[in-house]
């Protein structure tokens, strides 16, 4: 019998489904106050507007339809992000203290994975190509960092930052890079979400092409 991968429709698709029926028992005013977000309408019915990263969803209360600034539904992977971000935000400020992946919980565990899928892969792609890096940050709306050789802070989500640093390779040293997070981030997502994002920005850091 010929082995089909499975689409990520059936990988996440039980997770998506569970976010939503929990939306269904939340009060949205809550929701919106800790998140840090808009809501309009009633605790009966009403709709979320989500900023994540340069775009702006809907999150619809309470079935928790989420649908782009097009009226289209996103990829499942963004939908299970903003709803687990509402879900799951606790209205903490912001901490201003910047921690690797391993310290959030259970972070560790799958830090080995991390390092590979984030950190060297942005170390490849930017460790001898600063200008680029710097090209492609300020085009995603990144904000200067004063740290390692080159550094841009992005808000991924009204209260998630996260931040690129990077090292330049040199005579002693070969080319390193960190994704860290704003220490705040695991009070507004789990961790399996936090890595999630690391490979979103990794990927769009290394596939924008200036025009």
């Amino acid at each position: 019998m010929e082995y089909s991968p499975r689409t990520p429709e059936e990988r996440y698709g039980p997770a998506l489904v569970k976010a939503q029926e929990e939306m269904k028992s939340r009060a949205p005013h809550s929701i919106a106050e800790w998140a840090g977000v808009q809501y309009t309408g009633s605790e009966e019915a009403g709709e979320f507007s989500v900023r994540f990263w340069d775009s702006t969803y809907t999150v619809t209360f309470p079935d928790a339809t989420v649908l782009d600034a097009a009226g289209k539904e996103p990829h499942i992977g963004t939908k299970i992000i903003l709803l687990h971000y509402l879900l799951t935000a606790k209205g903490t400020p912001m901490a201003d203290r910047w921690v690797a992946f391993r310290e959030f919980p259970g972070g560790l565990g799958y830090d080995a994975a991390f390092q590979a899928r984030v950190n060297r892969r942005l170390a490849g792609t930017f460790g001898e190509r600063l200008p680029a890096f710097e090209t492609a940050a300020r085009a995603l709306g990144g904000m200067p960092l004063d740290v390692g050789d080159m550094a841009f802070t992005f808000d991924l989500l009204p209260r998630v930052r996260v931040a690129v640093v990077i090292y330049e390779a040199d005579d002693e040293f070969p080319a390193d890079a960190n994704l860290i997070f704003d220490g705040a981030a695991g009070d507004y997502l789990p961790t399996e979400d936090i890595a999630v994002l690391g490979d979103i920005v990794a990927g769009r850091l290394g596939k924008y092409k200036a025009d």
